[in-house]
């Protein structure tokens, strides 16, 4: 209780407290893992005479049985503090401490309490950052990142190192180019993120048989969470004001597939509010929608000390104990820091909760411990049991590390085919920039010990000799000192390759951009070391967010550039395959890159993602806005040509009712209001393309193939938005055939201002690729007649 009284005169409610994260840090790994030599059994002990005859104890014994008798035989007090992210151990019935702050967004990270690096286990694979990742569209590798992050997530619990609860992935909408955290997420479109979410969640919990979870991910923060600290309005103050429309059309859309595609085991709810309600005091929010309609089997999790900040800085409640019972009876199931374990005893005195409330809390928790198979026993004789220090940076795992990054590398420009450069035309290579030998920079945040880097300058020194200079210290870049020098590199190299961009430094957690330019002098750096050079030039940028640059995109004498967001560990090595062509680009931007004048007429904090031209307001992300860019979302080009053609499409889809006729309110206003997707049999309602994608060109190559749709034309939206997207190898001069299932329901649909999903009837446009349309007439039955 000390360190909590610590914690809350330190405030660490504000999360600027270092001092009290390094008390959680070190306290919970001495309440966890002791000395990290391997891990005792959590609770059931086969060894404890005391406990192994228990009920909850006995896996044969379904577990929500289990879970009944353990809380039995509880006392009010233990329950409150197992309610909370540094749970106690119960010492009379076997069960130790449990930290359930673990991380691993691309990798497994130390980043919270529940994860140490050390002794076997000096490192784990720190893969791509997930902006970068997204950028490969490939559902299957997002999916292999999963599997092979969680056998090293259970390695390391398996050697007393790590919990096996993981609040990961980050599946918030990167809907503002300046948020710090957009490099958490999958971008900018809903599609794309929910698929993201599911896939990853898929391959961290594991193919789910008998309901075991091999990890417990969680999908954050929910929901319209993208504001960290801009301007001097942070996270913890801001009200996100969202119409219906955008909530469930957007910001919605890629936790509801978390939980229902991917049957994510947590959510945590975010530290705003929205429309005027702390999301972790939102019934309507969370047992509604997550636990209601949604089905969520788990459990929801504060962010740190939200249930905090929503009385200390928010001044939601009246009083603390209104506080704890709010979140709780709002469907809150765990507080990750100290509020909760302080006032939930009060609150229920006071008649505000009451201990069932509590109990319900507790059964959503202790459930996904049962399914982790931590009330098993030991450890080493369940499944994933065997996980060990060999199965963490194996090398499998760090060459998926590398296909990761080369899959996310974006080639945004290539003046005169000028990539790739040849080892033997090119035997001098100039390497230039702030980021140009960085490996910290690569793995972003939310990232632990990496197994090992390789900076872009060493990637590029496989292929040619290097002259190194970094012309700014830092991408701060706050004077020109170095130029000189890296201007002669450039004008004695056969080419010059410049690395800039960003750091977290520039965007991180708590840390907003004001401008998307690059910072300090970089933009003279790249001017006057392109303007020296003799050979061609590259610009590459390594960045979470967008960065405008359109003076490189302008400028003559740069030849290509290339956006490879945090590459990850092995960074170096894919930009210099990439460069020098030994992997053929095939990533996809997936985020709009904004001039930075478009900042200018959207503060953050507008949420509002459809344009309002009567007030100047020109929208968000490439389905809403309409004006000029840098880079457009799925922008990326190849070293070499595909083509695409339609090889089979329908031109007329039926679309029938779920309910009866007479169970229809104004069905005579379907063809003008769209059909509700609830009066839809949805089920197999699907669209069939096959398409036939060519490779023209010389080189092997990986497409992208993205497919939009656009609504009938008059009161419908006239953005397109993605509905599929596939991922094949063609060899050079031959085609592969493409079958794109296109659900109706899911993605045919819009929705209206009250945040109803409807599917428009009518002529529907799917765009596919740059240049190929197909439309395609959704109709009603033909026994309705208007």
């Amino acid at each position: 209780m000390a360190y909590l009284n610590i914690c809350r005169s330190r405030s660490y409610k504000s999360h600027s407290s270092s001092f009290c994260f390094l008390v959680l840090i070190l306290l919970g790994l001495v309440l966890c893992f002791g000395v990290g030599e391997g891990r005792v059994p959590f609770a059931c002990d086969p060894k404890n005479g005391l406990t192994r005859s228990l009920k909850f104890c006995r896996t044969h014994v379904p577990i929500h049985v289990r879970v009944q008798d353990l809380i039995g035989r509880l006392t009010l007090q233990e329950k409150i503090r197992l309610i909370v992210n540094n749970a106690i151990a119960v010492p009379r019935l076997g069960i130790q401490g449990y930290e359930w702050w673990s991380e691993a967004l691309h990798g497994v990270s130390n980043v919270g309490p529940g994860t140490k690096f050390g002794g076997a286990f000096p490192g784990a694979t720190a893969f791509p950052q997930v902006i970068t990742t997204a950028a490969s569209f490939n559902e299957s590798l997002w999916q292999e990142i999963g599997r092979v992050v969680s056998d090293e997530a259970r390695a390391m619990y398996n050697g007393g190192m790590a919990g096996l609860t993981f609040w990961s992935p980050n599946v918030n909408i990167f809907r503002d180019p300046r948020w710090g955290r957009g490099q958490e997420t999958p971008g900018e479109d809903p599609v794309l993120a929910g698929k993201y979410a599911a896939r990853y969640v898929l391959g961290l919990q594991g193919d789910g048989a008998g309901n075991r979870l091999k990890v417990a991910a969680c999908c954050k923060h929910y929901t319209a969470y993208d504001l960290d600290n801009w301007r001097g309005i942070d996270r913890f103050h801001f009200n996100a004001r969202v119409s219906k429309q955008d909530l469930a059309d957007t910001y919605d859309v890629p936790f509801k597939a978390c939980v229902v595609e991917g049957k994510v085991a947590s959510v945590m709810c975010s530290y705003n509010q929205v429309n005027g309600k702390p999301t972790c005091a939102d019934t309507d929010l969370l047992l509604n929608t997550i636990r209601g309609q949604w089905r969520l089997n788990g459990y929801i999790v504060s962010d740190c000390d939200s249930v905090g900040v929503l009385y200390d800085n928010q001044h939601y409640t009246r009083t603390p104990e209104e506080a704890a019972a709010n979140t709780i009876r709002a469907g809150l199931d765990l507080d990750c820091g100290p509020f909760l374990a302080i006032h939930t005893e009060s609150a229920i005195r006071k008649g505000l909760l009451t201990e069932n409330d509590v109990n319900l809390a507790l059964a959503n928790l202790i459930t996904v411990q049962m399914r982790l198979g931590m009330y098993d026993g030991e450890p080493s004789a369940q499944p994933y049991g065997n996980l060990g220090p060999r199965d963490v940076c194996t090398p499998a795992h760090q060459q998926l590390a590398l296909e990761a990054a080369r899959q996310g590398i974006v080639l945004l420009q290539n003046k005169g085919n000028a990539l790739p450069l040849s080892p033997t035309r090119h035997r001098t290579v100039a390497v230039i920039g702030p980021n140009s030998d960085v490996t910290v920079t690569m793995i972003g945040n939310y990232a632990g010990v990496a197994c090992g880097y390789t900076t872009p300058l060493q990637g590029i020194a496989r292929y040619a000799k290097t002259v190194h200079h970094v012309g700014c210290r830092d991408v701060a870049c706050n004077n020109k000192q170095l130029f000189g020098s890296a201007e002669v590199a450039a004008r004695r190299s056969d080419a010059t390759v410049l690395v800039v961009g960003l750091d977290q430094s520039i965007e991180a957690e708590f840390r907003d951009r004001v401008g998307i330019l690059l910072p300090g002098y970089q933009h003279e750096l790249v001017t006057r070391a392109a303007g020296a050079a003799r050979g061609p030039v590259v610009l590459v940028i390594m960045s979470g967010g967008p960065v405008d640059v359109s003076f490189a995109k302008n400028n003559p004498k740069i030849s290509a550039i290339l956006w490879v967001g945090y590459p990850g560990q092995a960074g170096g090595t894919a930009i210099a395959d990439v460069i020098f062509g030994t992997t053929n680009p095939g990533g996809k931007l997936p985020v709009t890159w904004y001039p930075q004048e478009y900042l200018a007429k959207v503060p953050m904090t507008n949420m509002d993602l459809r344009a309002n031209p009567a007030r100047g307001y020109p929208g968000r992300t490439y389905r809403f806005y309409k004006g000029p860019v840098v880079f457009p979302f799925g922008h990326g080009l190849s070293y070499t040509r595909f083509s695409h053609s339609l090889a089979e499409a329908p031109k007329q889809v039926s679309v029938p009712f779920a309910t009866s006729l007479h169970a229809m309110n104004n069905f005579s206003t379907i063809s003008s209001k769209g059909m509700k997707t609830s009066h839809i049999n949805c089920n197999a309602l699907e669209l069939g393309l096959h398409v036939d994608v060519k490779n023209e060109g010389t080189m092997d190559g990986t497409h992208t193939l993205l497919v939009f749709s656009t609504p009938p034309a008059g009161k419908w939206s006239a953005a397109k938005q993605l509905v599929s997207f596939h991922k094949v190898h063609v060899l050079a001069g031959s085609k592969q055939r493409i079958k794109v299932n296109v659900h109706v329901c899911e993605y045919l649909s819009v929705v209206d201002k009250f945040g109803i999903r409807r599917v428009p009837m009518g002529e529907h446009e799917i765009h596919i690729g740059d240049n190929l349309k197909h439309s395609v007439s959704l109709q009603v039955p033909e026994q309705i007649h208007f």
